[in-house]
């Protein structure tokens, strides 16, 4: 474990980093939801994607927008993040990447796996795909319960394995999202990962978004927060590549102590996304309300947007909440992730204050 005067001295730092970002914020990720449509109906869907009708940019309007983040961004530590719903259901959805990767743009994905055969994982490293990181929730029967998905866990392990035959990629991850159903089966799982070769394993909880509200059932426990974080933190301290999420301020016991970086939810000041219809937005996890929408690349510059737009998501949510902004922890935690703000009742859903620290 690090020493905690050595974590305060860190964090300290990072408060003053923050100030700078919110007020010259710089962008680094750029997510582009690509469709909300999906063929698995996963109980936690922060967007509830699945068979539903996606009002989408096309490929043309793709490459038009990104070339002019190019003009206007450059390239040089942006990361293009692609996600859905399930990215690979467009057809054009070769075309679109292969036009990023010529223009440039390092880009990785996440999927659900199921539709990665030998030859997409050929196609996707000749579109210069970096990372990708596959959902397996659970051993065979919980994920595809979980994801509502009958043959789904065969199929992403497929997916996983036709990766890591191809090769050739920065990273190959498995992303497992940890319910009060699954959480038991977290060893099996390790063993099943070991035995291939992937390069990480991120190990995230189940968030209040979407579809999740209606399956408090699934919620983790205080003692399952506890076990999952214990968990991470002794497999790491065995050197294992497993990794918390980015979500969630943990108290000084165990921030750097389950990822490699200290809380910071950068959605606004790092991050940017493009919702499959081409408004701009945040972090796509991000409760969908008519405030946090910024723009649309068809009609707006997004580097406008970014630069004079943004102000709801460059402040410390703390100060919106009278318990919060009586807190010691309030620069650290900063009303801790967007995602999991309520904006009706203004107060965090998910507070680990006296349930890690």
């Amino acid at each position: 474990m690090l020493d905690i005067n050595i974590k305060k001295d860190n964090m300290k730092t990072l408060e003053a980093y923050r100030a700078g970002l919110m007020v010259k914020p710089m962008l680094r990720n750029l997510f582009l939801e690509l469709t909300v449509r999906c063929n698995e109906r996963c109980l936690h869907c922060g967007s509830s994607c699945g068979d539903v009708s996606s009002e989408e940019l096309t490929a043309a309007q793709y490459a038009k927008f990104l070339a002019e983040v190019k003009g206007d961004f450059g390239t040089e530590k942006k990361m293009l993040c692609i996600t859905g719903g399930e990215p690979l259901l467009r057809s054009d959805f070769f075309d679109i990447m292969a036009n990023a990767h010529e223009l440039g743009f390092k880009w990785g994905m996440t999927s659900n796996g199921t539709l990665i055969d030998e030859h997409v994982a050929k196609e996707l490293k000749r579109v210069g795909m970096n990372t990708i990181s596959i959902s397996i929730d659970g051993v065979e029967e919980t994920h595809d319960a979980f994801r509502r998905t009958p043959g789904g866990w065969k199929k992403a392990m497929n997916g996983l394995e036709c990766l890591i035959r191809e090769g050739g990629f920065q990273g190959i991850q498995a992303t497992t999202v940890v319910t009060h159903q699954n959480i038991g089966q977290l060893d099996e799982l390790y063993k099943i990962f070991n035995e291939m070769d992937i390069d990480s394993w991120r190990i995230i909880n189940m968030e209040p978004v979407g579809r999740a509200k209606q399956h408090p059932e699934l919620v983790l426990t205080p003692d399952d927060y506890r076990y999952m974080f214990e968990y991470i933190r002794n497999m790491r301290m065995k050197g294992e590549p497993v990794t918390y999420g980015c979500s969630h301020y943990l108290g000084m016991e165990y921030e750097r102590e389950v990822r490699d970086w200290y809380f910071i939810c950068t959605a606004g000041t790092y991050i940017a996304s493009i919702m499959a219809n081409g408004d701009i937005t945040a972090c796509l996890d991000i409760e969908r309300r008519p405030e946090f929408i910024q723009g649309n690349i068809l009609r707006d510059r997004f580097k406008d947007v970014w630069e004079n737009g943004f102000k709801i998501f460059r402040k410390n949510l703390c100060d919106e909440n009278e318990k919060c902004s009586a807190c010691s922890e309030k620069d650290r935690c900063h009303g801790d992730s967007y995602h999991s703000w309520d904006f009706d009742k203004h107060e965090p859903q998910v507070c680990f204050k006296d349930i890690l620290f």
